[in-house]
């Protein structure tokens, strides 16, 4: 699959549902193993060509996620490469025993694709936004966990999910367009955090959506005299230590940003590597706040909770002037 420039450009403009569909029919004229399900949601997933084009390698189990982590187990089970597929708070919430149990406890190995995860379909309400995510399945032994900066490291993930050993969540962020974070390929590995732009004062690590907002902000804290690292945490689970712990060596603020709750996501993850350390910076973890909150357009939410880059640059301002 050609990962250039012009490629990149195309997958930003059709998001990151859109390209995880291109990448699963290119996915599906090599590997003769491979089994994609949905849960009535194929075009939702981008997934109509794949199932025009590679028939005998897609399942459409209709509105029972449940059923569907089920049937993705057994075909793992037997030798298949298994990719599930509907909506983040669908994919996980809703079939959260079965993904424990068919997945981690069984060490399965099967791809689970959130789609539309974090706020971005706000004007559904709560029940279909997805902020609980990252914090349950990484609680599950044996899960992975990853969070694509953009729609290039959508495709990114989901070739590098198929040579992974075990059960995967990649969550898909954003809407559509899906702003550029890569403009050209470049070196993705599980588990191996990427930094994007260097620094001496503080170090922000984002994943998703976030990511593009944290390289605005660091070009806004510049202007004030501040310097920014910027970290893609695109891997939650396996996390990152060692990025951790040299960002708390050579900077003086670590900050951390999500579009998830502020409880058990990325914040959580890197605070809780951090109280291992004997000495570290202070941490500011910014995501969506703990509560519920009312329908509304995906810019108009992510603006209401302060997740735009000027607010986030605001916030980080405000704390360092008090070190």
């Amino acid at each position: 699959m050609k990962i250039n420039k012009a490629t990149m450009k195309i997958w930003s403009r059709i998001g990151s549902r859109a390209a995880f569909g291109l990448t699963a029919v290119e996915l599906g004229k090599t590997m003769e193993n491979l089994m994609i399900l949905t849960a009535d949601v194929s075009t939702s997933a981008g997934l109509d060509r794949f199932r025009k084009t590679h028939p005998e390698k897609y399942l459409d189990v209709g509105i029972a996620e449940q059923n569907m982590m089920g049937i993705a187990a057994g075909l793992a089970s037997e030798g298949h490469k298994v990719i599930t597929s509907t909506f983040a708070p669908f994919q996980t919430m809703r079939c959260c025993e079965q993904i424990k149990v068919n997945l981690g406890y069984m060490n399965n190995d099967v791809c689970m694709v959130g789609l539309s995860a974090g706020i971005v379909l706000g004007t559904l309400g709560y029940t279909h936004c997805s902020i609980e995510d990252i914090a349950i399945m990484r609680a599950i032994p044996g899960m992975t966990v990853i969070s694509p900066a953009d729609s290039g490291e959508t495709v990114k993930a989901t070739i590098a999910s198929m040579k992974h050993k075990g059960p995967i969540y990649i969550r898909l962020t954003g809407g559509t367009p899906n702003p550029m974070v890569y403009e050209d390929d470049y070196d993705f590995e599980i588990g191996k955090a990427n930094i994007l732009k260097n620094g001496k004062d503080i170090t922000i690590f984002a994943c998703g959506t976030m990511v593009y907002e944290a390289l605005q902000t660091s070009n806004l804290l510049l202007e004030k005299g501040i310097s920014a690292c910027v970290v893609n945490m695109h891997t939650i689970k396996p996390l990152d230590t060692m990025a951790i712990k040299n960002a708390c060596e050579g900077t003086n603020l670590i900050v951390s940003i999500e579009e998830h709750n502020i409880i058990g996501g990325l914040g959580s993850a890197i605070a809780e590597y951090k109280s291992t350390l004997k000495n570290s910076p202070p941490q500011l973890i910014l995501g969506h706040p703990d509560l519920y909150g009312k329908s509304g357009e995906y810019n108009d939410l992510l603006e209401k909770y302060g997740l735009t880059s000027p607010q986030i640059a605001d916030k980080i301002l405000q704390l360092y002037q008090t070190l």
